[in-house]
C-alpha cells in the first residue's frame, strides 16, 4: 500500500546524451571511455533522473517522442549500477534491466562537462537524502522500543510546595518594589530610614537674625548693666527689697 502512495519526482533532465556499446571488462582497473568509438555513438537522446521512494531511475528518452529507450534502476550510489570511467569525467557505465529481469551495461557520454558534472550530484544528493531517512527512522524506532517512564502519580500520592521569602545576597528579606500612581517605580529610601539634611553653608546668611540695640555707656565710663550689677551687688544684705529697687531707679535717672 505503501508503494502505491510514493510519487514519481524528476530529479535531473539533459537533453544530449550519446549511448555506447562497451567491450567487457578485461581486468578489475575498471572501464576506460578511450576503448570505445566515442566519434561513433549507437545512440542518442535525452537523459532523465527520476526517483520513486528510495530508488532512483535513469532513463533514455527519444528527443522528439520521449519514448522509452532503456532504464537503469539503481539502488544504491556508487554501486554496481552506475560507475566512472578511469580517464575521464564526462563517461560513465550504467547497468539498463528490462521489464523480465534481463539486464546489460552500456556507456553514456556528455558533450559538456557541467552536464556530467549535474548528473553525479544529482544521484549524490538524492542517496543523501535516502541516508538521512533511514536514519531518522532508525532513531524513531529505537524510541519506540524504549520502555516508558511513568512520570504520573500514584494513587494516594500528594506532593508538598514550600515558597517562602526570595532573600537577597545578604541574606535580608527582599523588599517590595513601589508603585506610585501611572505606573511608575519609586526608589526605595536609604539604609535606615532617615534622611541627612546637610548643614547650611557659613557664606548663607540667615533671614531671621536680628542685630540687637547697642548698650548705652554710662558717665562713669561703664555700662548700665554694669552699673547696675555693681550697684546691686554692693548694696547691704540688711536693706528692704523696697529700698533696694528705688536706690537703683534713683541711679539710673543720675546717669542720663
Amino acid at each position: 500500500m505503501a508503494a502505491e502512495l510514493e510519487y514519481e519526482s524528476v530529479l535531473c533532465v539533459k537533453p544530449d546524451v550519446s549511448v555506447y556499446r562497451i567491450p567487457p571488462r578485461a581486468s578489475n582497473r575498471g572501464y576506460r571511455a578511450s576503448d570505445w568509438k566515442l566519434d561513433q555513438p549507437d545512440w542518442t537522446g535525452r537523459l532523465r533522473i527520476t526517483s520513486k521512494g528510495k530508488i532512483a531511475y535513469i532513463k533514455l528518452e527519444d528527443k522528439v517522442s520521449g519514448e522509452l529507450f532503456a532504464q537503469a534502476p539503481v539502488e544504491q550510489y556508487p554501486g554496481i549500477a552506475v560507475e566512472t570511467v578511469t580517464d575521464s569525467s564526462r563517461y560513465f557505465v550504467i547497468r539498463i534491466q528490462d521489464g523480465t529481469g534481463r539486464s546489460a551495461f552500456i556507456g553514456i557520454g556528455f558533450s559538456d562537462r557541467g552536464d556530467a558534472f549535474d548528473f553525479n550530484v544529482s544521484l549524490q544528493d538524492h542517496f543523501k537524502w535516502v541516508k538521512q531517512e533511514s536514519e531518522i527512522s532508525r532513531e524513531s524506532q529505537e524510541m519506540d522500543n524504549r520502555p516508558k517512564l511513568d512520570l504520573g502519580f500514584k494513587e494516594g500520592q500528594t506532593i508538598k510546595l514550600s515558597i517562602g521569602n526570595i532573600t537577597t545576597k545578604k541574606g535580608g528579606a527582599s523588599r517590595p518594589k513601589t508603585t506610585a500612581a501611572g505606573g511608575l517605580s519609586l526608589l526605595p529610601p536609604p539604609p535606615g530610614g532617615r534622611v541627612t539634611i546637610p548643614p547650611p553653608s557659613s557664606s548663607v546668611a540667615i533671614s531671621n537674625h536680628v542685630t540687637p540695640p547697642p548698650v548705652p555707656k554710662s558717665s562713669h565710663g561703664g555700662t548700665d548693666a554694669a552699673l547696675f550689677q555693681t550697684r546691686h551687688h554692693s548694696h547691704p544684705t540688711g536693706s528692704s527689697s523696697e529700698e533696694h529697687w528705688q536706690d537703683v531707679k534713683d541711679r539710673l535717672e543720675e546717669s542720663k
